[in-house]
């Protein structure tokens, strides 16, 4: 295949990549952006393995295989629940596979057409991509190594601060720069090897002192960063086609983190440096001594009884609804209020969930219709008119702490308004904090009837008494 037709063929695959990325951006096109998407990398794969540069169509063959296989494997049984984790971990992927890269260039950089025989040196631009690319790559190995074990909750979702914590990631942002200039006068084993270990320390030290309640928006971050990985390894490898995939990645990745950062009123620059989600004492003073406060509970049929007599019924759904599955469930209970008039709406906050669009996912599984659902901004102006608030399973994004406590680690952060609701049932298991670790204030409120129980089983319980 000549250099100008497998260009020609890189460029229909950014295309088809790019309508992808405006697929994904609606639940009613996103079955069609899912297909540009896949039809993009095969056009993208095949024409490289075409391309006369490729020799050993064997060890690709294997790659492909087991990486594929892996993949299958993974995709069949992972539960939507793992969704967020499971992402964390591709990222952590995507970083380390721009370091591989970048060490095989280094070593072999004939191979990779990159040397300068005249001056016996790796091209300057190429060691400057190179040395980008490392430090980029090895940020996200960690980092997306960190996020994933707070999301599967191998180690707490608390912040981890320390005295001295900004002045040492300074230090070492210092370092790297650093060392990317003294690797590009002077190209030595020592000072790549040094850029990748520095670069693997300020990965983690960036997502330790993150709460549990911001790891949405570092999820989406992670994504950025292994998009701006990927665009550097694709200078190393000059392949356009990685160079504007991975910009892309990249560029949309940082979006949808300032479109989070500003739906939490967090601070974009804050997430880049890890340095938010990090109000010390936050957590302990939110909520007070939950132990010697009143709650009231009631049953199923309490509940069913209330809604069969709304007009308007408003549903928030959360975490919890995820991890009991309980989404086919809460539809039914829906299209059965439907049938005793009322009107159905869900509430869903930007990032309810762990990860960007969790909850959507989840509803769309279930197939519950696009135009029901709205987003924060969309729905808080209907809970002053709404009969009832139906909380399932979320919790930091319904608790008022956020609006009324200054030491609350959300504080700040815009939430959905569900107190405003004539009645609030909220579905929880005990009354244990959210991932961010605060108390919410909404259990002890008048207005405010707790659904003790598995979510699934408790909208199976409605079900049975609404029917």
């Amino acid at each position: 295949m000549s250099q100008n037709l497998a260009t020609f063929l890189y460029l229909i695959a950014a295309i088809c990549f790019i309508m992808s990325l405006r697929g994904l951006s609606s639940p009613e096109t996103s079955r069609g952006g899912l297909r540009f998407g896949v039809g993009g990398m095969v056009l993208a794969i095949v024409t490289t393995l075409l391309l006369p540069s490729v020799h050993s169509y064997l060890s690709i063959l294997v790659a492909l295989v087991i990486g594929g296989g892996v993949g299958l494997v993974v995709a069949q049984r992972i539960q939507m629940t793992a969704l967020p984790q499971l992402v964390a971990a591709f990222h952590s992927l995507v970083g380390l596979a721009a370091v591989a890269v970048a060490g095989a260039a280094f070593y072999d950089p004939q191979a990779f057409d990159i040397y300068d025989t005249a001056a016996q040196r790796i091209y300057m631009g190429s060691i400057i991509e190179m040395g980008l690319g490392v430090a980029v790559g090895a940020v996200t190995f960690t980092g997306s190594i960190v996020a994933f074990a707070k999301l599967q909750g191998l180690v707490s979702g608390a912040p981890l601060v320390f005295k001295g914590q900004h002045m040492l990631n300074a230090g070492l942002g210092i370092a790297i720069v650093a060392l990317i200039v003294l690797l590009i006068m002077a190209p030595t084993q020592q000072l790549f090897w040094g850029l990748v270990a520095v670069s693997l320390i300020v990965g983690f030290l960036l997502i330790l002192p993150i709460g549990g309640a911001d790891m949405p928006v570092v999820v989406s971050m992670l994504n950025s960063y292994s998009g701006w990985a990927a665009c550097g390894i694709g200078f190393t490898l000059s392949n356009p086609l990685l160079i504007v995939t991975g910009a892309l990645v990249g560029s949309s990745g940082a979006i949808l983190s300032y479109i989070m950062c500003k739906g939490m009123n967090r601070s974009i620059f804050n997430v880049i440096l890890g340095g938010f989600g990090t109000d010390s004492g936050g957590a302990a003073a939110a909520g007070g001594a939950k132990a010697d406060r009143p709650v009231k509970s009631g049953s199923a049929e309490d509940a069913a009884f209330i809604m069969k007599n709304a007009s308007s019924v408003i549903i928030v759904p959360g975490y919890g609804m995820a991890v009991a599955q309980a989404q086919h469930a809460l539809r039914e209970m829906a299209d059965l209020l439907k049938k005793e008039g009322a009107k159905i709406s869900y509430a869903i906050h930007p990032v309810a969930g762990r990860m960007p669009g969790h909850m959507n996912v989840l509803l769309a599984e279930a197939n519950v219709p696009y135009d029901e659902v709205f987003e924060l901004e969309d729905i808080n102006r209907e809970f002053p008119q709404a009969d009832v608030a139906f909380v399932i399973g979320a919790n930091d994004v319904t608790n008022p702490a956020a609006k009324t406590d200054p030491k609350s680690p959300i504080y700040g952060m815009p939430i959905l308004d569900v107190e405003a609701a004539k009645t609030v049932l909220f579905v929880k298991r005990s009354m244990a904090s959210g991932y961010a670790g605060v108390d919410n204030e909404l259990f002890f409120r008048d207005n405010t009837m707790m659904l003790f129980g598995d979510a699934k089983k408790v909208c199976e319980e409605i079900c049975k008494a609404l029917d």
